[in-house]
C-alpha cells in the first residue's frame, strides 16, 4: 500500500489526492491498521497512513494534527470541520478533520476505534526523531556534528561531481581560544562558542550548511563557487570584529576555502580548505584566504 512516503528533505505539509470516498462494506481490521501506523518512524509519513486510513472507510478527506511544536496536514482543506481532542503522553493533542459528509453513527464509532491507534505509534515516531536531531546536532552550537557533516560533506562533492552546482568548503577555527579558556574559564569558552555558532547561523544562507567538528573548529558547506565563500567569509569576519564580547576577551577567527571540481574528492577538499586556513593563521589571524590551486 501507498503511504506517500517522504521525498523531500523538510517539506511542511503532505497533500495527497483523496481517492472519492464510497462506502466500503469490508470490516475495519484494527489489526491492520496498527501494522500500516507501525510501519515507519518518520512522524509525517505515519500521519499521512493515518489519514490514508480514514480515507479508506470514512468520508474524510483531510486532517490536521497538533501536538506541542508538532503540526502535521494530510489531503484536503475545505469540508465540514470536525475537531477533537484527545492526550498524549499527558500532553492535548488536537485532531481537526475535514469531511465530506457528516459521520453516521456508525461512521463515528469507526473513527473513534481508529483515533487512539494513532497515539502511540506517532509518539514513538516523535521521539526516535527528536533522539535522531539529537544525534545529528551539537547541543552547544547548534550546528551539525562531525558524522552528519561526513556525510553531507560527501554528498555535496558528489552532486559537483555530477555538474549539479558548484560547492564550496570553509573551514574555521577560533583566534586565542585556548588562552581564553586558560584565563576565563570553560563556561566562557562555551559561551564564546554559543556565540560563534549563533554567527555563524545567521550569516550563511538557507541553502548553506554548518557544522562544529571538534573545540573551536568548525565548517561550513557552501552551494556555491570560490567567490561565494570568499563573500561568506568577509562577512563573517565583519560580525566577529563587531561583536563585543569577542572584542572584549580578544578572540577572532581565521578562515580557509576551497572549491570542489571533478578531481576533488571530499578529503582531499577539507585538506584544500585547512591548508588555507593556516596560511590565513600564518598572514596574522582575523582573516580568511581562499586556496590558491583554484583562484582564476
Amino acid at each position: 500500500m501507498d503511504f506517500g512516503l517522504a521525498t523531500e528533505l523538510y517539506p511542511d505539509e503532505y497533500r495527497y489526492q483523496t481517492e472519492h470516498y464510497s462506502p466500503n462494506d469490508n470490516p475495519l481490521d484494527l489489526v491492520q491498521v496498527i501494522q500500516q501506523l507501525h510501519a515507519s518512524l518518520d512522524p509525517r509519513t505515519v500521519f499521512a497512513c493515518y489519514g490514508k486510513v480514514l480515507g479508506q472507510h470514512l468520508p474524510i478527506q483531510g486532517v490536521r494534527l497538533s501536538y506541542g511544536e508538532h503540526k502535521l496536514s494530510w489531503g484536503k482543506r475545505y469540508g465540514i470541520s470536525v475537531k477533537r481532542q484527545l492526550i498524549c503522553a499527558g500532553m492535548p493533542l488536537t485532531i481537526k478533520y475535514q469531511l465530506l459528509t457528516p459521520l453516521t453513527p456508525s461512521q463515528t464509532s469507526n473513527l473513534k476505534e481508529i483515533e487512539p491507534l494513532l497515539l502511540q505509534p506517532l509518539l514513538n515516531a516523535m521521539q526516535y526523531q527528536e533522539m535522531s536531531m539529537q544525534a545529528m546536532f551539537d547541543s552547544l552550537t547548534g550546528l551539525g556534528h562531525h558524522h552528519y557533516y561526513s556525510q553531507s560533506l560527501s554528498n555535496a562533492t558528489a552532486r559537483a561531481h555530477r555538474k549539479q552546482g558548484s560547492v564550496a568548503l570553509i573551514v574555521l577555527d577560533l583566534d586565542n581560544f585556548k588562552q581564553l579558556n586558560d584565563k576565563f574559564g570553560h563556561k566562557c569558552g562555551d559561551y564564546i562558542l554559543k556565540e560563534f555558532g549563533d554567527i555563524i547561523r545567521a550569516t550563511i544562507r538557507n541553502t548553506d550548511q554548518a557544522f562544529r567538528i571538534g573545540g573551536d573548529e568548525f565548517v561550513i558547506i557552501v552551494q556555491g563557487n570560490i567567490h561565494a565563500a570568499g563573500l561568506l567569509c568577509e562577512r563573517i569576519v565583519s560580525a566577529i570584529n563587531q561583536h563585543s564580547s569577542f572584542t572584549q576577551f580578544g578572540v577572532s577567527c581565521s578562515l580557509g576555502a576551497a572549491e570542489s571540481h571533478d578531481t576533488i574528492e571530499a578529503e582531499q577538499l577539507y585538506e584544500l580548505a585547512d591548508k588555507a586556513l593556516y596560511q590565513a593563521k600564518a598572514a596574522g589571524r582575523n582573516c580568511y584566504k581562499l586556496s590558491q590551486n583554484q583562484l582564476v
